[in-house]
């Protein structure tokens, strides 16, 4: 991986020299070519960290389905799949907008709906941002995935996730990592600081998580209740715990250009 980093960031040096004219080289031009590079260096990584994210909802698809029955099996697959596919279209629409947008009360957002704070030909660095929170919001509504397989009808399934992804994940996510792009969260104000996720995504979306056993669990019959872990696909999980992805969220640190506030 270091290697592969490397020799992107030389190209990228050689091909700024070359944009570069030319001219003489002094300190100015020097710094603008050494601007240029950290500055796509910074989308680089940060959409590598991003595909790293992403990667878990093929680990989580791969652990459901070891941990429901055989049956059920394409069920959670297109789970997994929809979640993202209607979540992150409602992450687009409103979410981010409550998440990142200006906020005078600390919250939610009131700007950047339908990702209205990129402009064509402007920075660029809100699209790469925007990739990078958008997985994290897939995750959490994944999460809840898990908890209400082979428990709710595959349309409910949808509109939980629209709810999570469009209002009850962004506005929590406004209250601690506003103030990263343009909001002003009221809890980080306090002092609040989350660690990769682990009470904005993953405390999220586990306690969604119960609120779906309390409207399901009456509606399941008595006898699946008490046979619920038969005719298991069991060689599927750790396939998906190794391959989660997890460690994109944890270790890799998320660049922070001058221009906007993105340290997690």
């Amino acid at each position: 991986m270091k290697i592969i980093i490397l020799a992107v960031t030389i190209l990228i040096i050689n091909i700024s020299t070359a944009l570069a004219g030319e001219g003489s080289l002094t300190l100015e031009s020097n710094k603008n070519a050494i601007d240029l590079v950290q500055s796509h260096a910074d989308y680089l990584w940060t959409l590598i960290a991003a595909a790293l994210v992403f990667f878990m909802q093929a680990g989580f698809a791969m652990v459901e389905a070891g941990f429901t029955r055989a049956k059920n099996t394409i069920n959670i697959m297109m789970k997994n799949l929809m979640d993202f596919s209607i979540g992150s279209l409602a992450f687009w629409a409103v979410g981010f907008g409550l998440m990142f947008g200006v906020s005078k009360s600390g919250w939610f957002g009131t700007t950047g709906f339908f990702l209205s704070d990129f402009n064509p030909g402007g920075d660029p660095w809100v699209l790469a941002f925007w990739m990078f929170q958008v997985v994290f919001a897939a995750t959490a509504a994944t999460i809840v995935s898990g908890a209400m397989a082979e428990r709710t009808k595959f349309s409910g399934y949808l509109i939980y996730s629209i709810l999570i992804s469009a209002l009850i994940y962004p506005i929590f996510g406004s209250w601690a990592w506003g103030s990263l792009f343009k909001g002003s969260g009221w809890l980080e104000n306090f002092g609040f600081i989350d660690f990769a996720g682990s009470t904005v995504v993953h405390s999220v979306g586990g306690w969604a998580a119960p609120l779906s056993w309390g409207l399901d669990w009456a509606n399941i019959p008595k006898t699946e209740r008490s046979n619920r872990s038969s005719d298991t696909t069991w060689p599927w999980p750790p396939w998906g715990c190794s391959s989660c992805g997890w460690a994109g969220s944890v270790s890799i640190p998320v660049p922070q250009p001058q221009r906007t506030k993105i340290s997690r």
